[in-house]
């Protein structure tokens, strides 16, 4: 077998082919989220947060808090300090330690959208459970079954009928 035809064979399985399709149908379904997220969930949330003040993106732990004192971190252009006369120029006075802001924020986007998946697939489910609850139209008989009753009647036609 070449590899042409190998490798043919293997893309054509019907469990990758599924997974191209989940993949497709899962980034499409993702800019649905985060079009519901972005454009419905986060404004009034917004509307909430920045009357409070509360904001994730600025909390950090700086040097001065660990260290007990503030230092400078040298500008820095190909790997050697930006120097002004003869000086090195300080890029930031006190640089941050720790960004936990940039985390927090990252994590409580994650629960909303999750969040909001999960309500969405809840509602999926819920319409799915009702349309499967909805009673089938009763099947029609088979051809055997309308064979044996055309059989029965024609037997039951020409069968002499006795007196009672």
């Amino acid at each position: 077998m070449s590899l042409l035809q190998e490798f043919k064979a293997f893309a054509m399985r019907g469990n990758v082919v599924d997974l191209a399709v989940g993949v497709v149908i899962g980034g499409a379904f993702g800019k649905i989220i985060s079009s519901m997220v972005g454009d419905i969930i986060m404004p009034p949330l917004n509307l909430i947060t920045a009357k409070s003040g509360l904001t994730f993106n600025n909390l950090s732990l700086k040097y001065s808090k660990v260290f007990g004192s503030e230092i400078s971190l040298p500008k820095m252009e190909g790997g050697k300090p930006v120097l002004v006369d003869g000086k090195e120029v300080p890029v930031l006075s006190d640089p941050d330690l720790l960004k936990y802001g940039p985390f927090l924020q990252a994590t409580l986007d994650f629960m909303i959208v999750a969040f909001a998946l999960f309500m969405v697939i809840k509602v999926m489910n819920t319409l799915k459970k009702k349309q499967e609850e909805a009673p089938a139209a009763p099947a029609a008989p088979s051809e055997d079954v309308l064979l044996l009753r055309e059989i029965r009647d024609s037997l039951m036609k020409s069968a002499p009928r006795r007196a009672d």
